[in-house]
């Protein structure tokens, strides 16, 4: 039986805001513009994938998401509320996790994460409780009393992790959480990461690990020179065929080779590699023919392992 909603049915609340909303921020430090009109959003319930080269302004973006450093123009706003003038209300809703997360040494990992239960107010009766299984959500409960000094570098990122979650927030600010962390880490983290957005959070998450965000993300933001790069625009080379890596004993010689027969190439990550939209498999099978008869030494050709990596390769800046 189904159920035809009048007009008299429809329900007047307030659509949800997205998690994430940046309108036009920029920022700038001397002559260098780090951050320069970016906008995008990141809604809630979903991993969003903050993705760019070094220099690209994805930490400085973080920073001004998080409201520890004032945007010269534009606005963000968190769950609903403008960072700039609503800054307690914005910073209670996020979960902030740097790239090297500073811990008081002297300290246990409760003492740390009690700290920090504090200053955002928990309820004292619950906050032994909340500490606790926090400590248990990044699997450090055996150190629970052992000061911080004696974690690695992989735990310590597990603690940083513990402390963004301690007070529940509707949002995550996450820059480079896998650092440090060994494969299973990785995995769990990957696995507590999408637990969370299931549970309606919004998580941004900038990496360096495609290979990993590819597995993760819902969404995905690309940066370039401190600009947002649309992800239909980024991902134009992958649409007119999957990306495929091609390596040379003469890198110069094949790159000669692409421009002379007018085929359109990316440079990879390393020296020696080029990035080339191929049809599939026969299109590969045709461009190593026509280059063995052309005198290019190739010896690599093979597919790109994710969307992410065909993409990331396309931005503009990347072409020398």
């Amino acid at each position: 039986m189904s159920t035809v909603l009048t007009e008299d049915a429809t329900t007047d609340a307030p659509p949800v805001p997205p998690g994430i909303e940046a309108r036009d921020l920029k920022r700038a430090f001397g002559e260098v513009r780090a951050v320069d009109g970016i906008t995008f959003t990141a809604p809630a319930g979903a991993v969003t994938a903050l993705i760019g080269p070094n220099g690209s302004g994805k930490t400085t973006l973080l920073l001004l998401l998080s409201g520890l450093l004032a945007a010269d123009e534009g606005t963000a706003k968190i769950a609903g509320y403008d960072v700039a003038t609503q800054n307690l209300q914005a910073r209670s809703q996020i979960g902030w996790m740097p790239d090297v997360f500073g811990t008081w040494d002297a300290l246990t990992c409760t003492e740390i994460l009690t700290t920090f239960a504090h200053a955002y107010r928990l309820d004292r009766a619950n906050t032994s409780n909340r500490v606790a299984e926090m400590l248990d959500l990044v699997h450090l409960s055996e150190f629970a009393d052992r000061p911080a000094r004696v974690l690695s570098r992989g735990q310590k990122q597990r603690l940083g992790l513990a402390r963004a979650l301690v007070h529940d927030p509707a949002v995550l600010l996450l820059d480079e959480p896998a650092s440090g962390l060994d494969p299973r880490s990785r995995v769990e983290l990957r696995h507590l990461l999408r637990g969370l957005a299931e549970q309606g959070k919004t998580v941004l998450v900038s990496s360096h690990v495609l290979a990993e965000l590819e597995e993760l993300y819902d969404h995905a933001v690309f940066l370039s020179k401190g600009r947002t790069v649309d992800l239909a625009e980024a991902a134009q080379p992958a649409a007119a065929g999957r990306g495929w890596r091609i390596e040379a004993l003469d890198p110069t010689e094949l790159r000669s080779f692409l421009d002379g027969a007018g085929i359109p190439w990316l440079p990879g990550p390393g020296t020696a590699e080029v990035t080339v939209p191929l049809a599939g498999v026969e299109s590969a099978s045709e461009l190593i023919r026509a280059a063995v008869s052309a005198g290019v030494s190739l010896h690599t050709v093979a597919p790109l392992s994710g969307r992410l990596e065909e993409a990331y390769l396309s931005l503009n800046e990347e072409r020398v």
